[in-house]
Formats: structure tokens, C-alpha cells, sequence
């Protein structure tokens, strides 16, 4: 799965809590695009969490990695969504919502990318409706790597259109798959994610309101 992110030369000002956001984004996007080496797995190792679900995730994906290797990760990971012709999970938006890989989902994406100024790295290959690849896209346009941050607007028909009709049936999956150990803790954080930022857009009231208030209940779960 590919890295979406670039780095940005402009000032950003970016609230707080849409901070936060986008860095569960981010770094759900960066474990699912492939898998962590040793340094991202000793930052896994000292990630702290409340009593939330977020934040009980958190804390057994940060007991995972104090006691995983690299290799094994990289075993796991390639048996979950590589494999021999095809891993235990296919993490693509088309194959979730009609069965087949490089369907209309994926030119919707496509289109949409398009519009926001998004484009496929040029050392990726594979199809930009991967998991992976939209968790950075949502993390970026909350915090504007790209250009200024997405209005709330923008942010919730992206969400809404590409990442609410499957990512959480997909962290489901990924949590209950019988090849995940360090995975299914990740499974758990990011379906618990995918619900709080699916009932926060639904709350919000007005395009210019902001998400922040409805998510106090996540604020801190990684630390």
C-alpha cells in the first residue's frame, strides 16, 4: 500500500483535536500500507491509552510491539494481505463493496483525488482505493499536507463517500482474522475510530462547525 503523504512548505494552523485526528489517520495508514520495522515498532512500544476502546487498543498494540520482531510482523503481514496469490484480506474499497478488485468505487476515488489536488505516488502500484492509502488521504486533508486543511464539509463527503460504506467492516475483518496477532489490536483501533468519526459527522450541524467537540472522548488515547 502506498504513502500518500508529502511534505508540505506552507504553514498550517490546524486545531488541536483535528491534530489528533489526523495523526491516528496517519498512522493507521502507515502500519496498514506495510509493515513496521524496528524503529516504528519501539514508537508502537511506547504508545499510551485511557479506558476507551481507542485507548485499550492502543495499550495492546503497544504490548505487541515490545515483544514482536520485525520479521515476525513482516510474516504476519504478508500472510493478511499478500500471500500466494491473494492474502487472508483483500483491504480495497471495489472488492468490499461489489466483490471485484478496480471497479466504479475506484474511479470514484479517483475522480475525487483528483478534484482535491491527490495523486497516486509514482512508485505505487497498486490501486488507490486500498485501505492503507485512504487512512493519509483523510489524514491529509484535515491537516493540509498538501495544501490548506479541508473544510468540514469536504472532509465528511470524502469520509463519507470512500471510507464509511467499508472501512469498518474491513477493521472488523482485520481484528477477527485468524492470521492476525500484532494486527488485531489494529483492527480494534481502527473500527472503534471509524465509528466516532462516522457518528461525529453525523452530529456536525453546519459546514463551518468543527469536529472537536465530539471528540473529547478520543483526546489523548495516543500519547
Amino acid at each position: 500500500m502506498g504513502d500518500q503523504r508529502m511534505s508540505a512548505a506552507h504553514e498550517i494552523q490546524v486545531a488541536e483535536e483535528d491534530r489528533l485526528r489526523a495523526e491516528l489517520y496517519n498512522f493507521l495508514g502507515l502500519i496498514l500500507a506495510h509493515s513496521p520495522d524496528a524503529r516504528l515498532l519501539s514508537q508502537i512500544a511506547g504508545l499510551t491509552g485511557d479506558d476507551s476502546e481507542i485507548g485499550k487498543a492502543t495499550v495492546a498494540l503497544a504490548k505487541l510491539a515490545r515483544r514482536t520482531s520485525p520479521t515476525s510482523v513482516e510474516s504476519e503481514y504478508n500472510r493478511l494481505f499478500i500471500g500466494l496469490g491473494r492474502g487472508e484480506l483483500l483491504p480495497y474499497a471495489s472488492y468490499y463493496l461489489t466483490g471485484f478488485l478496480n471497479e466504479k468505487p475506484l474511479a470514484q476515488l479517483r475522480r475525487d483525488m483528483a478534484a482535491q489536488g491527490l495523486a497516486r505516488a509514482e512508485n505505487v502500484f497498486e490501486p488507490e482505493d486500498n485501505i492503507g492509502s485512504l487512512m493519509e488521504m483523510m489524514g491529509t486533508l484535515i491537516d493540509g499536507q498538501f495544501a490548506a486543511p479541508a473544510d468540514l464539509t469536504t472532509q465528511k463527503n470524502f469520509f463519507n463517500r470512500h471510507i464509511a460504506p467499508w472501512a469498518a467492516h474491513f477493521f472488523t475483518d482485520l481484528e477477527a482474522a485468524k492470521n492476525a496477532v500484532f494486527y488485531a489490536p489494529v483492527g480494534k483501533l481502527g473500527r472503534a475510530f471509524m465509528e466516532i468519526e462516522a457518528e461525529a459527522f453525523r452530529m456536525s450541524a453546519s459546514p463551518s462547525a468543527s469536529l472537536a467537540g465530539s471528540r473529547q472522548n478520543h483526546r489523548g488515547d495516543l500519547q
